[in-house]
């Protein structure tokens, strides 16, 4: 199936299935390097591969088959062969780069690696969390998962969590809605006082604990929280994004306010800056949708650049802004 893949304001972050010997063990397939997703084939890694013409499982140490080039191929390219082409690193190794910005929402994406245009490399059976097909023959055919996800480490990130003390922690991991409570991937980083991370999320309310080698504790410096299906609590964090508000033209008004469901519908609103084509005001909001106008000299209009309008439950119509 074909994925039209769109950039996002607040880019997205990428967890992918991966052959584990001992938990620590980075993953298998790709890796996260700053803001880029780094697919990676070894090719020590595979026993067999399958040709795609014939579909027969041929050993990939077979004198046969040379190596000529390896493609990342998925849900993601149409399954394309010749496109995603991996740099070649060792006589045994390959990677290919790709910016997490050009991922989109939370999706899952199946993918595995083609050699030559011809022949693929599926993870064996101990790879986990695969996701397993049947070929032609009945024989089990093994794919990458690849999962997105709302949020990324990032020292240029928008939200920051830092937890105080337990100095003598071994580990202090991030887990919450963000990343479907995965118990691994945030990890924090040791700091003089306590642990801290920063992460990179779109605007939302999301619900998240700490766990203290092992154990899950609340953020204790955040009084937000909200019980849980365990009867006990979660803390919360709401994250909001600048949304710029624009007026064009009415240059000769003396002045204009911006009024709406996130002021209370003041009527004194928030004064707009006078610009070279209208008029402008910038603001933080939550994720979600928001009812406005503008009042120009003392008279409410509507936005006319913006067609999204609805009425709101005293019959008004009001123009509509999304924030996601």
């Amino acid at each position: 199936m074909k994925n039209n893949l769109q950039h996002i304001v607040i880019v997205l972050l990428l967890f992918i299935t991966s052959t584990v010997f001992a938990q620590e063990e980075m993953a298998k397939g790709y890796h996260l390097e700053g803001d880029e997703v780094i697919f990676t084939f070894d090719k020590r890694d595979y026993f067999e591969v399958t040709d795609d013409v014939t579909q027969e499982r041929i050993p990939i140490g077979n004198e046969s088959i040379i190596i000529k080039n390896v493609a990342v191929s998925g849900q993601f390219n149409n399954w394309a062969k010749d496109q995603w082409i991996m740099k070649q690193l060792d006589e045994f190794r390959y990677e290919f780069r790709k910016k997490i910005a050009d991922f989109t929402d939370e999706f899952s994406w199946e993918f595995k690696f083609v050699i030559n245009e011809q022949f693929w490399a599926e993870p064996d059976t101990t790879i986990q969390n695969t996701v397993s097909a049947k070929d032609k023959y009945g024989k089990d055919l093994h794919v990458y998962n690849l999962k997105m996800y709302n949020a990324f480490v990032s020292e240029d990130g928008n939200t920051s969590f830092y937890l105080k003390g337990y100095q003598n922690a071994e580990k202090v991991i991030l887990a919450g809605s963000f990343n479907k409570w995965d118990e691994q991937l945030f990890q924090l980083k040791k700091v003089d006082d306590g642990w801290f991370i920063t992460l990179q999320l779109r605007p939302g309310v999301y619900q998240y604990k700490f766990i203290v080698d092992g154990i899950w504790i609340t953020d204790e410096a955040n009084p937000n929280k909200i019980k849980n299906e365990f009867n006990e609590y979660n803390s919360l964090v709401e994250v909001k994004a600048y949304y710029t508000f624009k007026l064009r033209g009415y240059q000769d008004a003396k002045k204009v306010l911006l009024s709406g469901t996130f002021n209370d519908w003041s009527e004194d609103g928030f004064k707009m800056f006078k610009t070279d084509y209208g008029w402008k005001f910038t603001i933080l909001l939550p994720s979600g949708k928001h009812q406005y106008k503008f009042i120009v000299d003392n008279q409410w209009i509507l936005d006319p650049s913006n067609p999204v309008k609805e009425y709101d439950y005293k019959g008004n119509v009001n123009s509509v802004c999304m924030v996601r």
